[in-house]
């Protein structure tokens, strides 16, 4: 094995302080240190943060319960057990098809926001925003409950459980094709549980999409030949 040849003259002279080159030749450039937390800079779009179960436009929840997520993550940090819709009473329904995300927790004590739970999702009910200030006071307290995941009801939602919109399926929420409540949907909440604040406001989301409905079928063709 050949040696390292040693230096001579300047190379020789400079060569204990030939490592201190990069630290000198920063000293001289603009500091990047962020003032945190007086000066918070924005993240990254795509920054993996706090995670958020999403909602359908009519209200109803996207995680079906499948533990897809749970079952991914290399920290055990997902805790997900499923229900069935059918036990709901009188048709109702938490999330599309036949199951829902009964008991949905993360350990953020483990968590390592690797990212691959939201990969794993089949309906994009979990993703993660750009939230990252989750210290806590307790070991309790960082492992969020599924109401502390879920996302809240935007105006216009109607709160589950209550029945899927009708002549749907669990492909068409899937695929986007309801846009919000419907109006059998609206009364069916009103009949049992005619104290929901989310009823009005659902009411009106629902007699807009009738009005544009009927104004897109009534509007007369316009163009063709003259």
């Amino acid at each position: 094995m050949s040696e390292i040849p040693k230096k001579k003259g300047l190379g020789e002279l400079f060569a204990p302080v030939a490592g201190f080159g990069v630290t000198f030749s920063s000293m001289f450039k603009p500091t990047v240190t962020e003032q945190y937390p007086f000066e918070k800079v924005p993240t990254k779009p795509r920054f993996h943060g706090r995670h958020q179960l999403n909602r359908y436009a009519d209200g109803l929840e996207k995680c079906i319960g499948c533990e897809l997520c749970a079952w991914v993550c290399p920290a055990d940090a997902i805790y997900v057990e499923g229900s069935d819709n059918a036990d709901l009473p009188d048709g109702g329904h938490i999330s599309p098809g036949e199951r829902y995300g009964s008991v949905y927790q993360i350990n953020y004590l483990r968590c390592i926001f690797c990212g691959l739970c939201i990969e794993a999702c089949p309906t994009r009910a979990l993703t993660m925003g750009n939230d990252f200030e989750l210290a806590g006071q307790t070991r309790e307290g960082l492992i969020w409950e599924k109401d502390d995941l879920l996302a809240p009801l935007r105006e216009g939602m109607l709160a589950a459980p209550h029945p899927m919109v009708e002549g749907t399926t669990d492909t068409d929420y899937y695929m986007g094709t309801v846009t919000g409540p419907s109006t059998d949907q609206v009364d069916w909440v009103r009949e049992q549980r005619p104290h929901d604040p989310t009823v009005d406001s659902a009411a009106q989301a629902a007699d807009g999409q009738n009005s544009a409905s009927t104004g897109a079928t009534d509007t007369p063709a316009t163009g063709g030949t003259r």
